[in-house]
């Protein structure tokens, strides 16, 4: 049996992606599910992140996003049984490639797949679900009535459908007309985003667009993906990044700045506008939830709800076409270079 493993070796700068052949033990785990791999998605590796927490190994397996169909369960397990159909994702120390055909993996981070969610979707958007999910709900802190700026799609649906007023940005004509026409796929046909604030080709200043839309009041949360430090840099930016302080004046009081930047640096005078204004930033790290099984059962239940609402459509992915198994080395060295790109791959 064979899988996609990550090695880094000295003097390399990049990292390089190989298919190494594997096993699985002969006995299985007390609480290990055996489970047959039906798609797995892919998505960048944080090899400094793995440093930081510990995992070192000659060998990084890739694609821990896993959908599949259990095949044996261990004498322990409570959750599953034999031809369950489940998902989820493979903890950061997890020795398994998710591009195995079959897999090895504990009960405690696997949910029911609901039938009528294909194996490939759930596979390809869990990872942005459940990073949705603790953006709003663990760190922003939503509620009904608020107003949020956000920069992601699942963010979007899943902050419009819980009540906020949503402001987005664009970067393209194409995306400005996707965002204005999303419509939510059950319930009254309003659109889900309440402005669209185009930010290609200098069509826009985004703090007095933002401003503007709130009677200059700020917004509740911003979520980013990612913040430019500094204002020289903006030029060498290859996509639109916002402003550290243009974030922070357009906060609300007692509001929140949802950050994914690992290196966040702070000037004097940004801390004391967001001490004036009594806001807060907190980092958004996803893999926390895998890496400390301090609130299993609720990281459990975000699984679970993330591939409902996938399911009934609350929560609808950019149409993704899944990459044949034979590709996979080369769809994740692509992955590797470009940030934010994912893929799936059909077993």
């Amino acid at each position: 049996m064979k899988g996609l493993f990550c090695r880094v070796e000295e003097g390399e700068t990049e990292p390089k992606f190989i298919i190494q052949e594997t096993t699985l033990p002969d006995v299985l785990g007390s609480h290990q599910v055996r489970v047959q791999v039906k798609a797995c998605g892919l998505s960048p590796l944080d090899l400094k992140l793995l440093r930081d927490v510990g995992v070192q190994t000659d060998l990084v397996p890739v694609g821990r996003e896993v959908a599949g169909v259990v095949l044996k369960v261990g004498p322990k397990v409570t959750f599953f049984q034999p031809e369950d159909e489940v998902v989820g994702i493979l903890p950061l120390d997890s020795l398994c490639s998710g591009l195995c055909e079959v897999i090895d993996v504990d009960e405690c981070v696997l949910v029911g797949k609901p039938e009528k969610l294909s194996a490939a979707c759930a596979a390809a958007t869990l990872r942005d679900g459940v990073r949705a999910y603790t953006a709003l709900h663990t760190h922003a802190g939503i509620a009904g009535g608020h107003t949020l700026l956000n920069f992601g799609l699942m963010c979007i649906q899943l902050a419009a459908h819980c009540g906020l007023k949503v402001l987005a940005t664009s970067s393209s004509a194409e995306e400005q007309a996707f965002l204005e026409q999303l419509r939510p796929a059950v319930g009254l046909q309003e659109p889900l985003v309440a402005r669209v604030i185009p930010v290609f080709n200098g069509s826009s200043d985004l703090l007095s667009a933002v401003l503007e839309e709130t009677g200059g009041l700020g917004v509740d949360a911003v979520i980013d993906s990612g913040v430019c430090l500094f204002m020289e840099d903006k030029q060498l930016e290859e996509k639109f990044l916002p402003d550290k302080h243009d974030i922070i004046s357009m906060l609300s009081v007692g509001g929140q700045w949802v950050t994914s930047h690992q290196d966040l640096q702070l000037d004097p005078p940004d801390c004391r506008l967001l001490f004036l204004k009594s806001a807060s930033v907190c980092f958004l790290n996803p893999e926390v939830w895998t890496t400390s099984s301090a609130q299993q059962g609720r990281y459990l239940h975000i699984l679970k709800d993330v591939v409902e609402k996938m399911s009934t459509g609350v929560l609808r992915p950019h149409p993704q076409e899944a990459v044949p198994l034979y590709e996979a080395v080369v769809a994740m060295e692509t992955i590797q270079r470009q940030p934010g790109k994912t893929a799936v791959v059909q077993l």
